[in-house]
């Protein structure tokens, strides 16, 4: 099946088909659909996808952004230290967490690919993220693990980016240093999701500056997609259009020693298998 991208052009959104040569807007056929959101919540790809046949590219490579490709999510829930050798990174001394580390990011903290990361006025300590993410198809509350994957309607990649001062602000949470304006990104677009091996053990890489920094799998999480899920609707009713992040490998900046933050001109580019590559660089705040 196609992917799918929101995007904008001289001042106007639009949502249709990435063909890797430009976009095929789709949008105005549907106007029952604002976002992919909506479209998400009907189960509308198949539609999409037959309306786009024989169609040309309407905005070409170079005309348009990207978005992130849900605009407006009611939810983006995101998963902490996720894999065995980040809980190691913390040298707490702890065993693997009994449950998942979860916070929320605001849409506005997120920008699309080939756009520029904000590093904000208030801290040079932007650091990278790499991670899946991805979004619900069918919404519920105390959703069972082995019905998890029935839930998910696609997949994206996320640059959860972090201001490592600021996670530190408060006591017990991080909240803040996960929100500034720009700061992270998501997409290039939605690749439909039909079957769990395509989130069950792939492959998750960032290249700072074309240096690998980060490599890990999915099968290594100490808490599965499945898991998530199913955790995640036990105190929250899940929704079509909620997004989870699923979690980063070791390998961020922070942890060097000195650590290396990302300053303006870097390009972070993650990919997974099977969802592609989502590239952004790095600019100061105006």
């Amino acid at each position: 099946m196609s992917k799918f991208a929101t995007f904008s052009a001289q001042g106007q959104q639009f949502y249709g088909i990435d063909t890797g040569e430009g976009m095929i807007a789709l949008s105005a056929d549907f106007p029952q659909w604002p976002t992919l959101r909506q479209v998400i919540e009907a189960d509308g790809f198949g539609q999409l996808e037959a309306a786009s046949e024989g169609r040309a590219v309407t905005h070409p490579v170079g005309s348009f952004t990207y978005d992130i490709p849900i605009p407006q999510p009611e939810k983006i829930i995101c998963v902490g230290v996720n894999f065995p050798s980040r809980n190691e990174e913390y040298k707490d001394g702890k065993d693997l967490p009994p449950n998942p580390s979860l916070f929320p990011r605001f849409a506005r903290s997120f920008t699309g690919h080939n756009q520029p990361l904000i590093r904000p006025k208030a801290s040079d300590q932007l650091d990278y993220e790499g991670e899946i993410a991805i979004v619900i198809g069918k919404g519920g509350r105390h959703i069972a693990r082995e019905d998890a994957w029935d839930h998910i309607a696609a997949m994206s990649l996320c640059n959860e980016g972090t201001l490592r001062d600021w996670v530190r602000h408060a006591k017990f949470n991080v909240t803040q240093g996960k929100n500034f304006d720009q700061s992270g990104a998501i997409g290039p677009n939605l690749v439909p999701f039909t079957d769990k091996a395509q989130l069950q053990d792939v492959e998750l890489t960032t290249h700072v500056n074309g240096e690998l920094r980060q490599k890990d799998r999915t099968g290594r999480m100490i808490f599965p997609i499945d898991f998530q899920i199913a955790y995640i609707s036990t105190f929250t009713t899940l929704v079509p259009g909620d997004v989870i992040i699923t979690g980063t490998p070791t390998g961020a900046g922070a942890r060097f020693d000195p650590p290396i933050f990302l300053k303006p001109g870097d390009e972070i580019v993650i990919a997974a298998e099977g969802i592609g590559e989502l590239r952004n660089t790095v600019a100061d705040e105006a």
